[in-house]
């Protein structure tokens, strides 16, 4: 079952999700999807190009920009940041727990919010990002 969790007004983030929870993410508000789990990472997971072109038939914006699990940095933001700035919000990320689409965004957000803010956000949606953010 779908699990969206809501990092930002712009920003919500769930783990792995399936063709037939696109409509529901649609009906909810989001526009773009972005994806940062690489395919084949388990076996079963279905492929990014599925998920991207069902995606596209309902009318999102779709950006997979994948992240080795426990190997996300500052670059990968750097570029996530870039590639979302022209897409339509809100954005949905997904990966196979949202720990890393939280991670991205998290590096994203260290030049717009304080440490405590970004921790807030993370830990009321269920991620802790304390390892990686230093509070202020």
């Amino acid at each position: 079952m779908m699990d969206i969790r809501r990092l930002s007004d712009d920003f919500s983030v769930s783990p792995q999700i399936e063709i037939s929870d696109l409509q529901t993410i649609w009906d909810a508000g989001f526009r773009t999807i972005m994806c940062n789990r690489p395919d084949n990472e388990d076996a079963g997971q279905p492929l990014v190009g599925e998920i991207e072109a069902a995606a596209r038939e309902i009318g999102f914006a779709f950006a997979h920009l994948p992240a080795d699990s426990g190997r996300v940095a500052m670059p990968l933001a750097t570029q996530t940041g870039r590639v979302l700035a022209d897409l339509p919000k809100p954005v949905f990320a997904y990966c196979r727990s949202g720990t890393r689409c939280t991670v991205i965004w998290s590096l994203m957000m260290i030049s717009e919010l304080e440490g405590h803010e970004i921790l807030a956000a993370a830990s009321a949606a269920g991620y802790d990002m304390s390892p990686l953010i230093a509070a202020d």
